[in-house]
Parts: C-alpha cells; sequence; structure tokens
C-alpha cells in the first residue's frame, strides 16, 4: 500500500508544466480592410487557412460586393429567399436594433444609400426629393420577415444592405472560431471593429484598446488616442468623418435616416460603443450616431449592457467629448 502512495506521489511530481502560452498573430485582407488576429496558446493551433475558409463563407452570404452572394439574390428576388445561419443571425440582429430604436436603425436602407453615392453605384449628385419619397416606398423593416429560415419581403423592390454590421458580426464569428480551439485570450480586429478576451500573455496584463479620435477641423486623421482596457466584450466605431461625398457645398454623411431618406445630421463626429459582442456593438453605434448626443445618452442609460464615448462638434465650432459612466470605467490613464 505504502509503495503505491509512493508511486503516484513519484508520478504526480513528474507530470510536466503546462507549456507557457504565446502569442501568435494572423492577418490578412477581407471585406474591403484589413484584419488581424492575436492569440494566446501554447501552439500555433489556428490556421491562416481556417480563418480564409470562414471568411469566404461569411461573404458568400453578406457581401454586397460578391456577385451570387445569398444577399445579392435576396435583393434580385421578387418574394425571398431560404436564409443561412449566417443571414438568419445578422439580420434578426438588425430586426431586434430596428425595434429598439425606433426604426433609427433599418438595414432595408439600401436603395437610400446607393441613391446618395455611398453603394456599389455611382451617383451623379443628390436624389431629388421626389425621388426620396419614391425610394422610402422601398425602405422598412416592417416589410422583411424571418420565419424559421424564409427571409420574406412584402415587396420586390426592398433590398437589404448590412454593411453596416457584417463586419461586427465577422469579428464575433473568428472569435468563435478561436473559442472552438480552446482559446480563452484574444484580440480580433477587421476594419478596426474588435472582440477581445481574457489578457495578454504570459504576463496577465489587461488587454489595452486604443480609441481614434479624428482631427477638429476636416475629421478626417486621427489626432488623439483615449486608451480603455477590456477582458471582454466587442468594441466598435462608427462616425461621420470618413465616409462622406460633397453635394452641393454641403458634406453628405454615409449614414441615412431610413425615415426621412435624408443623411443625419447632428453634432455628432463619433460614437465608440462596447457591448458584450461586436455585432451588438456595430449595430447600434450607427443608431447612436443617428440619435444625436442627448437621446443617445438617454437610451444608453436604460440600456446598461451598452457603453459609449462620444465626440461631437459644440454650436461653437468646438469639438469635446463625453462618455457614459461604465466606459469611463475602463478608461486607462497614464
Amino acid at each position: 500500500m505504502f509503495s503505491r502512495l509512493l508511486l503516484a506521489v513519484i508520478t504526480s511530481l513528474w507530470t510536466p508544466a503546462p507549456a507557457p502560452l504565446q502569442a501568435f498573430h494572423l492577418h490578412g485582407y477581407a471585406q474591403g480592410t484589413t484584419y488581424a488576429l492575436t492569440y494566446y496558446a501554447a501552439d500555433s493551433i489556428v490556421k491562416q487557412a481556417e480563418v480564409t475558409q470562414q471568411l469566404a463563407e461569411i461573404d458568400a452570404s453578406l457581401s454586397l460586393y460578391q456577385p451570387g452572394s445569398l444577399i445579392n439574390r435576396f435583393n434580385a428576388a421578387p418574394r425571398g429567399v431560404r436564409a443561412d445561419q449566417h443571414l438568419q443571425r445578422v439580420v434578426r440582429k438588425a430586426l431586434e436594433v430596428c425595434r429598439a430604436t425606433d426604426g433609427l436603425f433599418d438595414a432595408t436602407v439600401e436603395p437610400l444609400v446607393q441613391a446618395w453615392g455611398f453603394g456599389q453605384q455611382p451617383a451623379a449628385g443628390a436624389p431629388t426629393p421626389a425621388a426620396i419619397q419614391t425610394l422610402l416606398r422601398s425602405v422598412g423593416s416592417d416589410k422583411l420577415t424571418l420565419r424559421g429560415d424564409s427571409l420574406l419581403k412584402q415587396v420586390p423592390t426592398l433590398h437589404l444592405d448590412l454593411n453596416g454590421i457584417a463586419q461586427g458580426y465577422t469579428v464575433d464569428v473568428l472569435a468563435a472560431l478561436l473559442e472552438r480551439h480552446g482559446i480563452r485570450n484574444y484580440v480580433v480586429e477587421l476594419g478596426g471593429e474588435l472582440r477581445v478576451r481574457g489578457h495578454r500573455q504570459p504576463g496577465g496584463e489587461t488587454l489595452r484598446i486604443g480609441i481614434e479620435r479624428p482631427d477638429t477641423s476636416a475629421f478626417a486623421a486621427p489626432a488623439l488616442q483615449q486608451v480603455i482596457g477590456l477582458t471582454a466584450g466587442g468594441v466598435t466605431t462608427s462616425g461621420n468623418y470618413r465616409k462622406f461625398r460633397r453635394v452641393g457645398e454641403q458634406q453628405a454623411a454615409h449614414l441615412i435616416n431610413p425615415k426621412t431618406g435624408y443623411p443625419f445630421r447632428n453634432e455628432l463626429i463619433s460614437v465608440t460603443v462596447v457591448a458584450p459582442d461586436a455585432l451588438t456593438a456595430d449595430a447600434y453605434d450607427n443608431a447612436l450616431m443617428g440619435m444625436g448626443l442627448a437621446r443617445a445618452l438617454a437610451f444608453l442609460r436604460q440600456n446598461p449592457d451598452l457603453q459609449a464615448y462620444f465626440i461631437y462638434q459644440r454650436p461653437t465650432g468646438a469639438v469635446a467629448d463625453t462618455a457614459t459612466v461604465g466606459f469611463t470605467k475602463l478608461l486607462l490613464h497614464p
């Protein structure tokens, strides 16, 4: 009996220690932008080919720029299509956020996006008021139904544009790929949208995320940064300082009000949202931009799962910033 116990003790002493976690990096080009994955593991267990395959699968479902994609087939169909899991998940979130924001976020805004020159086809100028009123008849999530795997439309001219949330969703899918391999410490980034979990290894430091701050005059280049520390969640940013076009003497931003048909115009320059996942953050950042500052802050007080950082323009023209209490607690100070 004693010898067996001694053998068990000796065997346990000889059990090798877990291999230290190392940083591994994967990066590439997808969805018109770049992506980067950093994960911490004992070995490089996630391969580039897996990431590439996952990205191709998402594009085949959600990309407006890929001929024959499922979303393009839906837009061309008179009635609807059978939706795969990717399209179902993103449409379900889009409908949820549309209801929560009283229609300020609406994935059926694609005809208006095209008309204002932010789609695949160039536009000669701003659409006329009459053209906007006509296009509005084809816009509205109340005309869209997801029943099981059947995605249906009430009018043949209803089109989906999921570009506003597809990148956030993609980040979540890539994070899920890492999770399936047992990875619990990572940063996934695509086009500036992020999903993080855990800590830097092997030291266990907090993961640091820089928040871009636009130039105070032209809104065209980053000038300052806030830095937050996050152990889990999604972080996305929406702004009017990157994608806009000049219409007459004014700049029209790419975020279109689905109720009026015109670009949103308010004091907000950008909003960065922290949420439990990147899809949720990505959907709400556009809606918050449309609300304007006061309404957005009131909305966030009623939705504590969302935290946000705003950059806005005062009536004097000066640029200022503010944040929710929860976001402020994430700030890392030098």
